[in-house]
């Protein structure tokens, strides 16, 4: 099915007489005729649910659904995007590893790498996406388990190589981890590129509404793991808390890491995500795609009007001809890249702060990526705990605003940052 279908009709295919929407499955347990049905379950020798910390049917219904859109052959969800993402590197990479990082992520994964992870004793390298081919390989080390990236990142838009990042992970043999949650697989493919696992923050476009925090992860299953054995002992030696259960033999490539992820990961650390929030963010993908096409559309308006106004500064947005990503959008993403702008005004800090204040549409919010149209300063907010030099580094400056272009009317839009302007 082409992708307009599948945002409808995958994940799900009700029998006769079942419900036409995905039933929500509100229970923490599961009842079974004998103690052996169950212990196969807790055995991972039969597919069942045992307990909604580690799995749920609404779950893995929506679950499929994003599978299936990304082109992957598993999925999980999870409570939110920074539980996919935790769980996606530390699946592969435990203490005295290292990962090679994109360095212009997010700011809230930034943190997540720098600080918390380094606690847990594994190391990052961060390198900017722009790098040479011999800096991104020098990266590099004997106990590397992964690179990480994200496919547009936030905010400072820069549209990952993928072929690049994919060829350099592979000749080292490690997988290649993209966060594609502002494409959308509805605007780029990572897998068609050359990544092997996808992680999103389903809380943005995929959810669409502000109704619903979660989280997808999603596996090409293309990545061999017993052809790099001993670089990743959890995927393909003996879990001795699963009666020496070797994954990547008993669930390939294609199901190994997904189910290490939910049968280890999510047992013991339970971010689970609530069946309800797995039913809302399948109401938000079956109108996945003319939102991202609205989107799109509205912010190729809003860039070009930011472009020639005088109070503006300068304008980040992928889709402009004179970005210097321009060209790499429309190889990955020919139908567009998303609905989030970034620029600078007259006044710097200050100016930012005034157009802000006087926006009347546009809404001043934590949120991005979402139905309406939101504003927000960067480096007061999301990567306020970064120091000036790690700003520069994940490409915020100072000044930047970061504009979420809604799907309302794009000339009410307009008309708002017009009079915002004029204050400035």
């Amino acid at each position: 099915m082409r992708k307009e279908t599948e945002c409808i009709q995958a994940g799900y295919s009700p029998k006769n007489g079942e419900p036409r929407m995905i039933p929500i499955i509100q229970s923490t347990t599961f009842k079974y005729d004998t103690g052996e049905d169950m212990g196969a379950v807790f055995d991972l020798e039969s597919d069942g649910y045992n307990y909604t910390r580690l799995k749920n049917p609404t779950n893995d219904m929506v679950a499929n659904k994003i599978a299936a859109l990304e082109g992957g052959t598993a999925g999980m969800l999870t409570s939110s995007g920074q539980a996919a993402t935790f769980f996606s590197v530390f699946n592969v990479a435990t203490a005295g590893d290292h990962v090679v990082v994109s360095s212009t992520i997010y700011g809230g994964t930034f943190n997540l790498f720098n600080t918390t992870m380094r606690k847990m004793g594994i190391d990052f390298t961060f390198i900017h996406p722009d790098c040479s081919d011999e800096e991104l390989n020098a990266a590099f080390r004997e106990n590397t388990k992964a690179v990480f990236a994200e496919s547009i990142s936030n905010p400072a838009l820069v549209i990952l190589d993928f072929e690049r990042f994919a060829k350099a992970a592979h000749a080292h043999g490690v997988p290649l981890i993209v966060d594609n949650t502002f494409a959308t697989p509805i605007n780029c493919r990572p897998f068609e590129w050359g990544a092997d696992i996808v992680v999103h923050s389903t809380t943005k476009y995929m959810d669409g509404h502000d109704a619903a925090v979660g989280g997808a992860i999603v596996d090409s299953g293309n990545f061999d793991w017993m052809a790099h054995a001993d670089k990743f002992p959890g995927l393909t030696t003996p879990d001795e808390s699963y009666h020496g259960i070797v994954y990547a033999e008993r669930f390939g490539k294609e199901g190994a890491f997904i189910t290490k992820a939910t049968a280890h990961l999510m047992r013991d650390f339970g971010s689970i995500q609530a069946p309800l929030n797995a039913y809302l963010l399948n109401l938000g993908l079956e109108s996945l795609p003319m939102r991202m096409e609205r989107h799109c559309r509205n912010a190729e308006k809003v860039a070009e009007f930011l472009h020639d106004h005088k109070k503006v500064t300068w304008v980040n947005y992928p889709s402009l001809p004179d970005s210097p990503y321009y060209e790499r959008a429309k190889k990955y993403m020919p139908n567009g890249t998303s609905g989030v702008i970034s620029f600078g005004v007259e006044g710097g800090r200050d100016g930012a702060s005034r157009f802000m204040r006087e926006l009347k549409v546009a809404m001043i919010a934590t949120h991005v990526a979402d139905a309406h149209t939101c504003v927000l300063h960067p480096a007061t907010t999301t990567h306020r705990q970064l120091t000036d030099e790690e700003l520069v580094a994940c490409g915020v400056n100072p000044e930047m605003i970061r504009f979420s272009v809604g799907i309302e009317n794009v000339n009410d839009i307009l008309e708002d940052i017009e009079q915002a302007l004029q204050k400035v």
